[in-house]
């Protein structure tokens, strides 16, 4: 296989991640993943950052807060009008 380089791992990496392109860009940017540290790196990062996201969208918020959030978006609403 031939490097796809950098600008082609970093344009396409999200699609990459979720396994959204073609075989063979997905082979030529896993190929440059495991050659590229900076790259790597850049994709643990993306990785890690979509997985807390995830955790925290599990997660429910305190009921306070969810009322304030409410009340500040019926406010928003009501001056759009």
């Amino acid at each position: 296989m031939t490097d796809c380089g950098c600008a082609k791992a970093r344009k396409d990496l999200e699609e990459y991640l979720r396994n959204e392109i073609c075989t063979t860009e997905h082979s030529e940017i896993g190929e440059h993943l495991e050659n590229c540290e900076v790259c790597r790196n850049e994709a643990l990062v993306a990785t890690t950052l979509t997985e807390v996201v995830a955790r925290a969208c599990k997660e429910t918020a305190p009921e306070e807060l969810r009322a304030q959030v409410f009340a500040r978006l019926r406010e928003a609403q009501t001056a759009a009008h």
